[in-house]
Order: C-alpha cells, then sequence, then structure tokens
C-alpha cells in the first residue's frame, strides 16, 4: 500500500507570554536599576549592601531567562526526537483501542473484539462519520473480527472515509454483553502539535498514545 509522506506539521507556535514578561522585567529592572545611580545624591549614596541585593535580583532574571530559553531547546530536540522514531512506523498494522475505523478503495475497515461471556447472538451495526447506519449484519457469535470492504448488503459499496462499528451481543439468556472494540489499519503519516504525535491511519487521526499494538506492513494485527 503506497503511503503518504511523513506529516511533519505542528501546530502553529503561540508567543510564549510567561517569556515575554520575564524578559520586559528583566530590560525594565536594568533600567531602573542604571537610572538610581545616575540620580543618587552624591552627597548621600545608596548603601553598597542595597546595590547588592538588586544585582544578586538581576542575576537571578537573568539566570531564569537563560534557563527557560535552554528548556524550550530541550523540548525542541526531544519533538524532533520523537518525530524521527515516529517516521519509522509509517506503512506499519497498528491496531488501537476504539470503534472508529477507516476504509479506503485498497484497504477494508478491521476491527477486533472481546467480551466477558460468551455471545449467543451477535448483530454489527456500521455508522458513517454523519452517525448514520450503512450496513448491519448478523454475525457468528463466535467470531473476534470483522474485515469489511464497504460492501452493502442493498447492493453498491460504501465510499472511502471513517465508520464506527457498534456491536449488539447477548448471551444464551437474552442478557446484553459489552465487547470491547479495537480498530486497526496501516499508517498513512504522522504528524505533531505541542501536546501529542498523531498517526494518520488508513485516513483516521488517531493519537499515538491509543495505539497498543504494531506490526509489520500487510500484516493483521
Amino acid at each position: 500500500m503506497a503511503t503518504n509522506p511523513i506529516g511533519a506539521s505542528s501546530a502553529p507556535a503561540q508567543p510564549d507570554t510567561s517569556l515575554a514578561k520575564l524578559s520586559s522585567d528583566y530590560t525594565m529592572f536594568l533600567r531602573l536599576l542604571t537610572t538610581q545611580m545616575q540620580n543618587q545624591d552624591p552627597l548621600s549614596p545608596m548603601d553598597s549592601s542595597q546595590y547588592t541585593q538588586q544585582l544578586v535580583q538581576y542575576s537571578q532574571v537573568e539566570q531564569s531567562i537563560q534557563q527557560t530559553g535552554a528548556l524550550k531547546d530541550i523540548l525542541a530536540r526531544l519533538g524532533s526526537q520523537d518525530m524521527m522514531q515516529a517516521s519509522s512506523l509509517i506503512g506499519k498494522q497498528a491496531a488501537y483501542d476504539g470503534a472508529q475505523a477507516g476504509l479506503t478503495t485498497s484497504t477494508p475497515a478491521q476491527w477486533t473484539w472481546e467480551a466477558d461471556g460468551a455471545p449467543a447472538s451477535l448483530v454489527a451495526s456500521i455508522r458513517d462519520a454523519a452517525g448514520r447506519e450503512v450496513e448491519r449484519r448478523t454475525l457468528n457469535p463466535n467470531s473476534l473480527g470483522l474485515q469489511w470492504d464497504g460492501a452493502l448488503s442493498s447492493g453498491g459499496a460504501a465510499p472511502a472515509g471513517s465508520y464506527t462499528l457498534a456491536l449488539d451481543a447477548r448471551d444464551a439468556s437474552g442478557k446484553a454483553l459489552t465487547p470491547r472494540i479495537a480498530a486497526a489499519g496501516a499508517v498513512d503519516s504522522v504528524s505533531r502539535t505541542e501536546d501529542h504525535i498523531t498517526l494518520e491511519i488508513n485516513g483516521v487521526s488517531i493519537p499515538l498514545s491509543a495505539v497498543r499494538i504494531f506490526t509489520g506492513a500487510n500484516a493483521t494485527p
């Protein structure tokens, strides 16, 4: 399957208001101290200990600015390393928690599930991105997965896009069970924001933290 280049887009950098304020305070402090020294009474100069205290404060502000800049540089380097590592995931199959899966013209939507208890009946409902049911199927109660190529029972095929699976599972007494659904697909691209790395999996954006397993290209998780 062809894959897209690395989606190394990141959210536009927001102004660092804390650093800007710190720099402003630093500049203002320097101006005030300089003005104070220029305008002090020659006959009654300021006590040297007061100058010392102000210079210590000046030094602390300067160090805070340097430390903030160094921290931002470290975080930027770590973010770049994360992107380089995530780029190696392109083309791999990924299984992630959630019922939303992507359908493309060349790759079916894929789901797996597990339930507490043995279902005696199992009905799958597939809904599109707008929440409309496009397909309903009665499945083998022992089945643990579904690959859907978009074929519709009414004829024709569903378009490529994002689809969500819902399962109506019931035991022999008719009691409803709650299967835990996971989806799978191929990683097309990766992108990074200030908060996390996102994978594009069969056209669906999934945070890296939601993925529970990766396998080789064209493998089934």
